[in-house]
């Protein structure tokens, strides 16, 4: 087992640091909650009593709150189109989000797409009373934490996705690509 060091290098800037023994209970943690979080979101309008409806809150409330994508999130208000991406998007994208998370497959394409919706959500629910940092800007760093530790090796199925072989070699040593969507 390797020493729990990480590094990385952006820039010509070099920076590393020593995880302790436990940090991987709690990306895990992190990741379960995550998971259940976004899951019980997802399920929670799609079996609501009403249909889940985005357009008046991007009608009422994106503008009430005055952000700076006030116009952008109202184009997907008055587009048919786009309204109806939306409406199956959110519910839909937040359960597969979910469970992804919660069994670590597709782990970092599961937090990507967590980190775009807590933007969009970050955006419409424009709040910088006591700050610009705020629960969804929180929710969009932890997803992408998520993705920088490869939270889906942890005890998920990423960890057995990535190791599968196919003509005797390794999934993920065949296509080094996956590295962005597993883990």
């Amino acid at each position: 087992m390797s020493n729990n060091t990480f590094q990385s290098k952006i820039g010509g800037v070099t920076i590393g640091g020593e995880a302790h023994s436990l940090s991987a209970w709690f990306v895990l943690a992190l990741r379960l909650m995550l998971g259940y979080a976004f899951a019980y979101a997802g399920v929670a309008k799609i079996l609501g009593p009403e249909p889940f409806d985005a357009q008046g809150y991007l009608m009422n409330a994106v503008p009430a709150n005055g952000g700076p994508a006030v116009g952008f999130l109202q184009l997907f208000a008055t587009n048919d189109l786009l309204l109806q991406f939306v409406n199956v998007a959110v519910p839909w994208g937040e359960l597969a989000i979910g469970l992804g998370l919660i069994f670590g497959v597709m782990t970092r394409f599961a937090a990507f797409w967590g980190a775009v919706m807590m933007l969009m959500f970050y955006l419409g629910n424009w709040d910088i009373a006591h700050g610009v940092i705020n629960g969804d800007f929180t929710y969009m760093l932890l997803f992408l934490a998520l993705a920088a530790f490869g939270a889906g090796r942890i005890l998920g199925l990423d960890a057995y996705i990535e190791q599968y072989e196919v003509g005797g070699v390794p999934l993920i040593e065949k296509y080094p690509v996956l590295d962005y969507i597993l883990g």
